[in-house]
């Protein structure tokens, strides 16, 4: 205990990080790239992770600059902090890539995920399945005599909430888009 009588590492909302970088235990984050938009790039991203045994647990890409040629590559992988940093390290020194953020660890940030779920049913299992989508506020976007297609946005825990609950009632495909996600605030 220090003469102010803070413990070490008591929060994370500090203006210094005074938790220790050596654990065991893994966390989940998101790391937002921003990297030029050429051929091979993405190939090289991904060549870190794979060459070294690190997971990828969501992956999103897509241009945010046509005009400066850029891209946002947001990656949801899960490590202790020490792989983490290793991480960020190493995907700050390939050449193309001009920014490295970790959203986890920078602040709140804003995750969001689109997944399309195809549910066949007949009788009472579509109308508790169009019942559910009314609470979890997904859009039917179509619609035949045997099956529903929804479309339903939110967090990663939200989908997975919906999906769970829609496996009884005849869930048969599912298509998700990885998280997308933007630090809030300035």
């Amino acid at each position: 205990m220090s003469a102010l009588q803070i413990k070490k590492g008591s929060t994370k909302h500090s203006a210094y990080n005074l938790r220790s970088t050596f654990s065991d235990v893994e966390e989940t984050h998101t790391i937002a790239v921003l990297v030029e938009n050429e051929p091979g790039v993405l190939a090289r991203v991904i060549g870190l992770f794979s060459g070294r045994g690190y997971n990828i647990d969501s992956l999103t890409v897509a241009e945010v600059d046509h005009k400066g040629h850029l891209s946002r590559i947001t990656i949801v992988t899960t490590g202790t902090p020490q792989v983490i940093e290793q991480i960020k390290a190493q995907l700050g020194r390939i050449v193309p890539v001009h920014e490295v953020h970790d959203l986890t660890a920078e602040g709140s940030s804003v995750e969001r995920e689109l997944a399309l779920l195809k549910v066949t049913g007949v009788s009472d299992k579509r109308v508790e399945a169009l019942r559910l989508a009314d609470i979890f506020r997904a859009q039917v976007v179509d619609s035949t005599l045997e099956s529903f297609v929804f479309q339903i946005t939110g967090t990663p825990e939200k989908v997975d909430a919906f999906a769970d609950l829609m496996r009884p009632l005849g869930l048969t495909e599912i298509a998700r888009t990885g998280v997308a996600a933007l630090a809030r605030g300035l």
